[in-house]
Formats: C-alpha cells, sequence, structure tokens
C-alpha cells in the first residue's frame, strides 16, 4: 500500500526550507529572499510519487519574537511541530553554531514525532567540516537520520526523499495527484508581490510591509489583479513608490512576469501603498491583513 503523512520543515531564517521545498515539489510554491522572516504562514507543498503522497509544511524561521506577528509565526511554528508524521530540521551549516541553534535544540528535543537532521548548504563548505558538524549536532539532541544536503543544487535530495517514505506510513492520498500546493491563486499573487518588494527594495524595507489583494478577476485568457501594499509608516510609502513611481512599477513588472508564468495567461496587476501604522503589533489589523 502507497505511503502518505504530513512533513514539517522547520529551521531558524535562512536556513533553506523553502529553496527546499521548492527542490522537492518540483516547482516554486514558497517564495524566496535572503531577508530572515520571508516566510510568515505555513505554506503547503505536496509531492506525489509511486510510493505515496508527501504533504509538506514550510513554516516561519525559528526566533525569539518581538512583536506580535512575529509571536503569531513561532505558534505556527509550534503548531506545524505538533500531530506530523516527520520532523525535518534544516541547518544551515555555513553559519556559527550560536544561541539561536540552542534555542531551536531545545524546541525539538521533547518531540516524540520522528526527527531527520538536515546540514543544508554543504555546496558551500568543505568535505571535512561535515563531520564535526554531524557529532555537534548528534550529542547534542538525537536524530533518527542525519542527512547533508544542498537544497540549491539538489545534492541529496533524492536520498532525503528515500527516507521521508521510509519514516512515513501506509495511508490514502490526500490531494490529486497534479497537486502541488494547497494555496488559493490570490494568495500566491500576493506572495509573489511580497517577494518582489523584498528584492527590489533589499535593506530599505525588509520586515515593515504586508500584501492583500483587493479583487481577484478571473478570466479565461487574463487574470485582473488589485491588490495593496500595506506600511507601518509615512516615510516607508516614498520607499515603496520610489522617485517617479519607479520602485512600484519596478514590483509591478516582475510580479506580473512570474504570475504569468504560473498562471498559464495574461495578468493585468494594479498595486496601491496605503499606510496601516503599527499593524505589526496589533491584533485587528493583523486579522484585516489576513496574517492571523
Amino acid at each position: 500500500m502507497p505511503k502518505s503523512g504530513f512533513v514539517s520543515l522547520i529551521g531558524r531564517p535562512n536556513s533553506g526550507k523553502s529553496t527546499l521545498l521548492n527542490r522537492l515539489v518540483g516547482e516554486k510554491v514558497s517564495i524566496v529572499t535572503d531577508k530572515p522572516q520571508t516566510t510568515r504562514n505555513i505554506i503547503r507543498g505536496i509531492v506525489t510519487k509511486p510510493e505515496g503522497q508527501i504533504v509538506l509544511l514550510d513554516t516561519p524561521g525559528i526566533h525569539k519574537p518581538i512583536h506580535r506577528m512575529n509571536e503569531r509565526m513561532m505558534k505556527y511554528v509550534r503548531d506545524a511541530m505538533s500531530e506530523v508524521d516527520l520532523l525535518l530540521l534544516l541547518v544551515d551549516s555555513t553559519a556559527p553554531f550560536g544561541r539561536g541553534d540552542e534555542f531551536t535544540l531545545e524546541l525539538v528535543k521533547p518531540l516524540s514525532v520522528k526527527k531527520i537532521l538536515l546540514l543544508n548548504k554543504i555546496d558551500r563548505i568543505a568535505k571535512k567540516e561535515i563531520l564535526p558538524l554531524i557529532d555537534r549536532y548528534s550529542r547534542l539532541a538525537s536524530f533518527d537520520e542525519v542527512i547533508p544536503i544542498s537544497a540549491l543544487n539538489g545534492e541529496n535530495v533524492d536520498v532525503l526523499l528515500q527516507q521521508i517514505f521510509k519514516y512515513l506510513p501506509e495511508g490514502p492520498q490526500y490531494y490529486p495527484a497534479d497537486q502541488i500546493t494547497d494555496q488559493q491563486e490570490r494568495g500566491l499573487a500576493a506572495e509573489i508581490i511580497r517577494e518582489k518588494l523584498i528584492v527590489i527594495t533589499r535593506d530599505e524595507l525588509p520586515y515593515s510591509t504586508a500584501v492583500v489583494i483587493d479583487r481577484f478577476e478571473e478570466g479565461e485568457e487574463i487574470h485582473r489583479i488589485h491588490a495593496s501594499i500595506f506600511v507601518d509608516r509615512e516615510s516607508q510609502k516614498a520607499i515603496v513608490i520610489g522617485k517617479g513611481g519607479a520602485v512600484l512599477k519596478a514590483v509591478g513588472t516582475e510580479a506580473r512576469k512570474e504570475m504569468e508564468s504560473f498562471f498559464g495567461r495574461k495578468v493585468f496587476l494594479e498595486l496601491h501603498v496605503k499606510l496601516k501604522k503599527g499593524w505589526r503589533d496589533n491584533d485587528e489589523a493583523l486579522r484585516s491583513l489576513g496574517l492571523e
């Protein structure tokens, strides 16, 4: 009988969870940037093989929260660590071990679920550094498997896929074989816009924006999408808009191109920038922005 189950991807910010999710799924279903805390919600990716079906849960990076929004992000992480069949802990093998890693290990140690430690980004370190890393983490916590991987170039990802199925129970297929995510199209559109905004504004606007789809009109030949970009300070509006509207135009152009590729049809995209002061610490604002 085929196997199936739910598998959580957890780890510190920038450990490569979203890159691995996209690699396993075979298509981009989770946005990727080099900025910490890019992922804010649980993103599900679906992998269907002859052996069965894996439902992957990409989670926000593990961190100590400083805003209500961050508290909610950490709640998503804790939720994703409970009642799953397997836990994948990703570690950036190029980063020095620190208090954040200790905090992460303290979160996972009490869990009775099967756990695989993934030492990611091994394409960027010398092979002789891998064994000491395995030894260090194995002394600090118990793992059922330790697999060095590169989510970026795919090294050992096939091995990981085999090991995931090894630990999954026999079970039914939860989603159609051709489905790769359970995200709605309007949610995907919002995330694509937010990714382009993060990439284009770089260090000027790391975490203080949210994107809401106001209208999503589906058509056979064209999708018409109207979206609002929210900032929490007046000065940030100027950054998002840019001189002569250049930044907003660039965000819209790049987002539209990716949406057209993903949706397989033309996209008309209209963006507006709005101010909502202190939204990251306001429960009502978080709910209205879909970040509850």
